[in-house]
Protein backbone atom coordinates (compact mmCIF):
# COMPACT_ATOMS: atom_id res chain seq x y z
CA UNK A 1 0.00 0.00 0.00
CA UNK A 2 1.02 3.41 -0.40
CA UNK A 3 1.18 6.67 1.78
CA UNK A 4 -1.39 8.90 0.79
CA UNK A 5 -2.72 12.52 2.38
CA UNK A 6 -6.00 10.55 3.00
CA UNK A 7 -4.04 7.48 5.18
CA UNK A 8 -1.11 7.30 7.71
CA UNK A 9 0.11 5.44 10.86
CA UNK A 10 -1.31 7.33 13.39
CA UNK A 11 -4.77 9.15 13.57
CA UNK A 12 -7.85 10.03 14.82
CA UNK A 13 -10.09 10.62 12.03
CA UNK A 14 -10.07 7.43 10.40
CA UNK A 15 -6.39 8.02 8.40
CA UNK A 16 -4.71 5.24 10.00
CA UNK A 17 -7.78 2.60 9.49
CA UNK A 18 -7.74 3.96 5.97
CA UNK A 19 -4.04 2.78 5.75
CA UNK A 20 -4.85 -0.94 7.15
CA UNK A 21 -7.85 -0.94 4.46
CA UNK A 22 -5.44 -0.49 1.43
CA UNK A 23 -3.03 -3.26 2.99
CA UNK A 24 -6.02 -5.45 3.59
CA UNK A 25 -7.54 -4.91 -0.19
CA UNK A 26 -4.17 -5.26 -1.71
CA UNK A 27 -2.93 -8.99 0.31
CA UNK A 28 -1.04 -11.04 -2.51
CA UNK A 29 -0.56 -14.75 -2.48
CA UNK A 30 1.56 -16.27 -5.24
CA UNK A 31 -2.26 -17.47 -6.66
CA UNK A 32 -3.04 -13.99 -6.47
CA UNK A 33 -0.19 -11.60 -7.10
CA UNK A 34 -2.77 -8.93 -8.19
CA UNK A 35 -4.10 -8.46 -4.57
CA UNK A 36 -7.27 -9.63 -3.19
CA UNK A 37 -6.77 -12.33 -2.01
CA UNK A 38 -8.03 -12.02 1.47
CA UNK A 39 -11.36 -14.14 0.54
CA UNK A 40 -8.80 -16.74 -0.64
CA UNK A 41 -7.24 -17.60 2.59
CA UNK A 42 -10.15 -16.90 4.73
CA UNK A 43 -11.84 -19.79 2.61
CA UNK A 44 -8.53 -22.10 2.67
CA UNK A 45 -8.02 -21.44 6.70
CA UNK A 46 -11.66 -22.35 7.23
CA UNK A 47 -11.23 -25.84 5.00
CA UNK A 48 -8.44 -26.29 6.97
CA UNK A 49 -10.71 -26.27 10.41
CA UNK A 50 -13.47 -28.08 8.66
CA UNK A 51 -10.99 -30.64 7.77
CA UNK A 52 -9.61 -31.01 11.16
CA UNK A 53 -13.21 -31.23 12.55
CA UNK A 54 -14.39 -34.02 10.47
CA UNK A 55 -11.63 -35.73 11.83
CA UNK A 56 -12.37 -35.05 15.37
CA UNK A 57 -15.72 -35.51 15.22
CA UNK A 58 -15.47 -38.67 12.72
CA UNK A 59 -17.68 -37.11 10.02
CA UNK A 60 -17.78 -37.89 6.46
CA UNK A 61 -15.82 -34.90 4.64
CA UNK A 62 -19.31 -35.02 2.19
CA UNK A 63 -21.38 -34.08 4.92
CA UNK A 64 -19.30 -32.34 7.26
CA UNK A 65 -20.91 -29.07 5.71
CA UNK A 66 -24.27 -29.66 6.05
CA UNK A 67 -25.70 -26.96 8.06
CA UNK A 68 -26.38 -29.73 11.23
CA UNK A 69 -22.61 -29.26 11.32
CA UNK A 70 -22.21 -25.48 11.80
CA UNK A 71 -21.99 -25.52 15.34
CA UNK A 72 -19.01 -28.01 15.51
CA UNK A 73 -17.22 -26.17 13.09
CA UNK A 74 -17.74 -22.63 14.70
CA UNK A 75 -16.61 -23.81 17.67
CA UNK A 76 -13.44 -25.52 16.18
CA UNK A 77 -13.06 -22.33 14.60
CA UNK A 78 -13.03 -19.64 17.63
CA UNK A 79 -11.20 -22.07 19.58
CA UNK A 80 -8.25 -22.39 17.15
CA UNK A 81 -8.45 -18.40 16.50
CA UNK A 82 -8.15 -18.02 20.90
CA UNK A 83 -5.11 -20.05 20.25
CA UNK A 84 -3.31 -17.88 17.35
CA UNK A 85 -4.64 -14.41 18.56
CA UNK A 86 -4.39 -11.88 21.38
CA UNK A 87 -6.30 -8.58 21.53
CA UNK A 88 -9.21 -8.60 19.82
CA UNK A 89 -9.40 -12.26 19.45
CA UNK A 90 -13.24 -13.05 19.99
CA UNK A 91 -15.03 -10.61 17.70
CA UNK A 92 -11.95 -11.63 15.45
CA UNK A 93 -13.09 -15.03 15.75
CA UNK A 94 -17.30 -14.23 15.57
CA UNK A 95 -16.60 -12.48 12.49
CA UNK A 96 -15.00 -15.46 10.69
CA UNK A 97 -17.56 -17.80 12.12
CA UNK A 98 -20.24 -15.21 10.40
CA UNK A 99 -18.12 -15.77 6.98
CA UNK A 100 -18.53 -19.72 7.36
CA UNK A 101 -22.06 -19.20 8.33
CA UNK A 102 -22.47 -17.39 5.36
CA UNK A 103 -21.28 -19.81 2.55
CA UNK A 104 -22.91 -22.44 4.28
CA UNK A 105 -26.09 -21.01 4.46
CA UNK A 106 -25.45 -19.53 1.10
CA UNK A 107 -26.19 -15.78 2.41
CA UNK A 108 -24.03 -13.61 0.38
CA UNK A 109 -24.47 -10.49 2.05
CA UNK A 110 -23.85 -11.84 5.65
CA UNK A 111 -20.05 -12.89 3.66
CA UNK A 112 -19.97 -9.53 2.35
CA UNK A 113 -20.43 -7.71 5.99
CA UNK A 114 -17.61 -10.17 7.69
CA UNK A 115 -15.27 -8.96 4.83
CA UNK A 116 -16.29 -5.47 5.26
CA UNK A 117 -15.18 -5.77 9.05
CA UNK A 118 -11.97 -7.85 8.62
CA UNK A 119 -11.24 -5.34 6.25
CA UNK A 120 -11.81 -2.25 8.62
CA UNK A 121 -14.73 -0.72 6.74
CA UNK A 122 -17.18 -0.66 9.29
CA UNK A 123 -17.08 3.04 10.31
CA UNK A 124 -19.69 2.21 13.69
CA UNK A 125 -20.19 0.28 16.02
CA UNK A 126 -23.57 0.11 16.06
CA UNK A 127 -23.90 -0.75 12.47
CA UNK A 128 -21.48 -3.47 12.67
CA UNK A 129 -23.74 -5.34 15.47
CA UNK A 130 -26.27 -5.03 13.49
CA UNK A 131 -24.92 -6.37 11.00
CA UNK A 132 -22.38 -9.35 12.64
CA UNK A 133 -23.21 -9.13 16.67
CA UNK A 134 -19.97 -7.76 17.21
CA UNK A 135 -19.30 -5.34 19.94
CA UNK A 136 -16.45 -3.73 18.39
CA UNK A 137 -14.80 -2.63 15.06
CA UNK A 138 -11.31 -1.82 13.67
CA UNK A 139 -10.29 1.72 14.40
CA UNK A 140 -7.52 3.67 14.16
CA UNK A 141 -6.17 2.80 17.93
CA UNK A 142 -6.45 -1.16 17.06
CA UNK A 143 -5.49 -1.65 13.67
CA UNK A 144 -2.14 -2.74 14.29
CA UNK A 145 -3.57 -5.49 16.36
CA UNK A 146 -5.35 -6.58 13.74
CA UNK A 147 -2.43 -6.90 11.95
CA UNK A 148 -0.43 -9.02 13.88
CA UNK A 149 -3.51 -11.31 14.29
CA UNK A 150 -3.44 -11.79 10.74
CA UNK A 151 0.02 -12.48 10.46
CA UNK A 152 -0.09 -15.10 13.32
CA UNK A 153 -3.32 -16.52 11.31
CA UNK A 154 -1.71 -16.94 7.76
CA UNK A 155 1.93 -18.50 9.49
CA UNK A 156 -0.89 -21.07 10.81
CA UNK A 157 -1.92 -21.78 7.38
CA UNK A 158 1.85 -22.45 6.88
CA UNK A 159 3.21 -19.35 5.27
CA UNK A 160 6.57 -17.61 6.56
CA UNK A 161 4.55 -14.42 7.60
CA UNK A 162 2.71 -11.50 6.57
CA UNK A 163 5.15 -8.91 4.80
CA UNK A 164 4.10 -5.15 4.50
CA UNK A 165 5.24 -3.08 2.03
CA UNK A 166 4.17 0.75 2.41
CA UNK A 167 5.51 3.19 -0.20
CA UNK A 168 5.64 7.13 -0.78
CA UNK A 169 6.92 7.69 3.21
CA UNK A 170 6.94 11.41 1.71
CA UNK A 171 3.36 11.82 2.69
CA UNK A 172 4.31 11.44 6.22
CA UNK A 173 7.26 14.01 5.57
CA UNK A 174 4.65 16.09 3.95
CA UNK A 175 2.34 16.02 7.14
CA UNK A 176 2.08 19.79 8.42
CA UNK A 177 1.93 19.81 12.07
CA UNK A 178 4.63 18.72 13.81
CA UNK A 179 2.55 16.79 16.79
CA UNK A 180 0.86 14.59 14.17
CA UNK A 181 4.03 14.04 12.44
CA UNK A 182 5.70 12.94 15.25
CA UNK A 183 2.75 10.75 16.28
CA UNK A 184 3.59 8.93 13.08
CA UNK A 185 7.53 8.09 13.54
CA UNK A 186 6.22 7.09 17.48
CA UNK A 187 4.13 4.64 15.82
CA UNK A 188 7.06 3.48 12.96
CA UNK A 189 9.37 3.27 16.58
CA UNK A 190 6.50 1.05 17.79
CA UNK A 191 7.32 -1.48 15.17
CA UNK A 192 10.63 -1.01 15.10
CA UNK A 193 10.61 -2.18 18.93
CA UNK A 194 7.96 -5.06 18.52
CA UNK A 195 10.15 -6.05 15.66
CA UNK A 196 13.73 -6.19 17.25
CA UNK A 197 12.15 -6.76 20.71
CA UNK A 198 11.18 -10.25 19.62
CA UNK A 199 6.82 -8.78 20.55
CA UNK A 200 6.27 -10.31 16.97
CA UNK A 201 7.62 -12.79 14.24
CA UNK A 202 7.01 -13.32 11.16
CA UNK A 203 5.84 -9.78 10.65
CA UNK A 204 8.19 -7.75 8.19
CA UNK A 205 7.34 -3.83 7.51
CA UNK A 206 8.81 -2.25 4.61
CA UNK A 207 9.29 1.46 4.23
CA UNK A 208 10.30 3.15 1.01
CA UNK A 209 10.90 6.49 1.09
CA UNK A 210 13.56 9.20 -0.09
CA UNK A 211 16.85 9.98 1.50
CA UNK A 212 15.23 13.39 2.62
CA UNK A 213 12.66 11.43 4.34
CA UNK A 214 14.84 9.51 6.32
CA UNK A 215 17.94 12.02 7.08
CA UNK A 216 15.97 15.38 7.00
CA UNK A 217 16.67 16.38 11.10
CA UNK A 218 13.58 19.23 10.68
CA UNK A 219 10.46 16.86 9.36
CA UNK A 220 12.29 13.39 8.43
CA UNK A 221 12.56 10.48 10.37
CA UNK A 222 16.11 11.46 12.12
CA UNK A 223 14.25 14.61 13.83
CA UNK A 224 12.94 12.18 15.97
CA UNK A 225 15.84 11.44 18.03
CA UNK A 226 15.11 7.65 19.09
CA UNK A 227 14.43 6.64 15.51
CA UNK A 228 17.55 8.36 14.73
CA UNK A 229 19.94 6.46 16.94
CA UNK A 230 18.06 3.46 15.93
CA UNK A 231 18.13 3.93 11.90
CA UNK A 232 21.89 5.07 11.47
CA UNK A 233 23.97 3.20 8.72
CA UNK A 234 26.59 1.15 9.47
CA UNK A 235 29.45 2.80 9.42
CA UNK A 236 31.54 -0.11 7.86
CA UNK A 237 29.19 -0.70 4.89
CA UNK A 238 30.51 0.62 1.47
CA UNK A 239 29.69 0.10 -2.18
CA UNK A 240 31.43 -2.99 -2.91
CA UNK A 241 30.15 -4.15 0.81
CA UNK A 242 26.62 -4.06 1.81
CA UNK A 243 24.84 -5.36 5.10
CA UNK A 244 21.07 -6.12 4.15
CA UNK A 245 20.97 -6.98 8.10
CA UNK A 246 20.57 -3.35 9.48
CA UNK A 247 17.11 -1.63 9.13
CA UNK A 248 17.89 1.05 6.33
CA UNK A 249 18.84 -0.89 3.20
CA UNK A 250 20.17 2.25 0.81
CA UNK A 251 19.20 1.20 -3.27
CA UNK A 252 22.04 3.21 -5.03
CA UNK A 253 21.32 4.58 -8.63
CA UNK A 254 21.37 1.94 -11.41
CA UNK A 255 24.68 1.92 -13.62
CA UNK A 256 23.88 2.51 -17.24
CA UNK A 257 24.38 -0.64 -18.10
CA UNK A 258 21.97 -2.00 -15.90
CA UNK A 259 19.69 0.99 -17.08
CA UNK A 260 19.96 -0.58 -20.82
CA UNK A 261 19.24 -3.86 -20.17
CA UNK A 262 16.21 -2.80 -18.34
CA UNK A 263 15.42 -0.94 -21.71
CA UNK A 264 15.93 -4.14 -23.64
CA UNK A 265 13.12 -5.91 -21.43
CA UNK A 266 10.70 -3.15 -21.30
CA UNK A 267 11.08 -3.54 -25.30
CA UNK A 268 10.15 -6.99 -24.91
CA UNK A 269 7.68 -6.28 -23.08
CA UNK A 270 5.99 -3.77 -24.68
CA UNK A 271 6.21 -5.93 -28.05
CA UNK A 272 4.58 -8.57 -26.77
CA UNK A 273 2.50 -6.70 -25.02
CA UNK A 274 0.80 -4.68 -28.06
CA UNK A 275 2.19 -8.15 -30.51
CA UNK A 276 4.91 -6.09 -32.78
CA UNK A 277 7.94 -5.53 -33.70
CA UNK A 278 9.22 -2.13 -33.00
CA UNK A 279 11.50 -0.58 -35.22
CA UNK A 280 14.01 0.38 -32.14
CA UNK A 281 17.94 -1.61 -32.16
CA UNK A 282 20.10 -1.89 -29.37
CA UNK A 283 21.91 0.54 -31.42
CA UNK A 284 19.18 2.77 -31.04
CA UNK A 285 18.44 2.26 -27.11
CA UNK A 286 22.45 3.57 -26.90
CA UNK A 287 21.36 6.57 -28.78
CA UNK A 288 18.41 7.10 -26.57
CA UNK A 289 20.19 6.73 -23.45
CA UNK A 290 23.20 8.99 -24.84
CA UNK A 291 20.48 12.01 -25.57
CA UNK A 292 19.02 11.37 -21.80
CA UNK A 293 22.08 10.98 -19.86
CA UNK A 294 24.14 14.14 -21.51
CA UNK A 295 21.31 16.69 -21.36
CA UNK A 296 21.73 19.28 -18.93
CA UNK A 297 20.75 18.07 -15.17
CA UNK A 298 20.44 15.20 -16.19
CA UNK A 299 23.40 14.36 -13.67
CA UNK A 300 21.67 15.76 -10.50
CA UNK A 301 17.38 15.37 -12.03
CA UNK A 302 17.43 12.20 -14.07
CA UNK A 303 15.44 9.46 -12.62
CA UNK A 304 14.77 5.53 -13.66
CA UNK A 305 10.99 6.61 -14.09
CA UNK A 306 11.41 9.32 -16.51
CA UNK A 307 13.84 7.28 -18.05
CA UNK A 308 11.03 4.56 -18.41
CA UNK A 309 8.66 7.10 -18.85
CA UNK A 310 10.11 8.79 -22.00
CA UNK A 311 11.30 5.65 -23.36
CA UNK A 312 7.84 3.37 -23.58
CA UNK A 313 6.24 7.36 -24.86
CA UNK A 314 8.38 6.98 -27.99
CA UNK A 315 7.61 3.09 -28.14
CA UNK A 316 4.26 3.97 -28.44
CA UNK A 317 4.73 6.87 -30.88
CA UNK A 318 6.72 4.47 -32.83
CA UNK A 319 4.19 1.72 -32.57
CA UNK A 320 1.63 4.38 -34.43
CA UNK A 321 3.97 5.74 -36.41
CA UNK A 322 6.73 3.59 -37.48
CA UNK A 323 7.78 6.42 -39.72
CA UNK A 324 8.80 8.90 -37.87
CA UNK A 325 12.52 9.73 -37.22
CA UNK A 326 13.40 8.31 -33.81
CA UNK A 327 16.75 10.53 -33.68
CA UNK A 328 14.25 14.04 -33.78
CA UNK A 329 12.23 11.99 -30.66
CA UNK A 330 15.40 11.29 -28.83
CA UNK A 331 16.45 14.90 -29.73
CA UNK A 332 13.14 16.33 -28.17
CA UNK A 333 13.46 14.95 -24.68
CA UNK A 334 13.57 17.54 -21.77
CA UNK A 335 14.92 16.68 -18.05
CA UNK A 336 12.98 18.33 -15.30
CA UNK A 337 13.55 17.92 -12.06
CA UNK A 338 10.83 15.84 -10.72
CA UNK A 339 11.32 15.72 -7.11
CA UNK A 340 9.57 16.68 -4.24
CA UNK A 341 9.62 20.55 -3.84
CA UNK A 342 11.03 19.46 0.24
CA UNK A 343 12.40 23.52 0.29
CA UNK A 344 9.22 24.52 0.29
CA UNK A 345 7.86 21.80 2.45
CA UNK A 346 10.32 22.72 4.94
CA UNK A 347 9.10 26.37 4.51
CA UNK A 348 5.63 25.86 5.58
CA UNK A 349 4.59 27.72 9.13
CA UNK A 350 4.42 24.61 11.55
CA UNK A 351 0.85 24.15 13.34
Amino acid sequence: ADFTPDNRLYANDGKAVALYSAIMDNIAIQTKPEGGALPTLLEKWIEEVVIKTSEEHNIPLSAIRDEQYLGQIQNNIMRTINEVTEVGGFDFGTVVMKYYEGYIKGDEQLRRNALKWLKGEYSTKTEARQDLGVREIINDLNYYDMLKNFCKLFVSMGYSGFMINLDEAINLYKISTSVMREKNYEKILAIYNDCFQGKVSNLFFNFAGTKEVLENERRGLFSYHALKSRLQTNKFETVEIRDFAQPVIRLFPLNHNEIFVLLKKLKAIFDFNYKVTTNVTDNDIQAFMEEMFNKPGASEFLTPREVIRDFLNILNILRQNPSLDKGRLFSDIEIADERPDTVLIDSIEEL
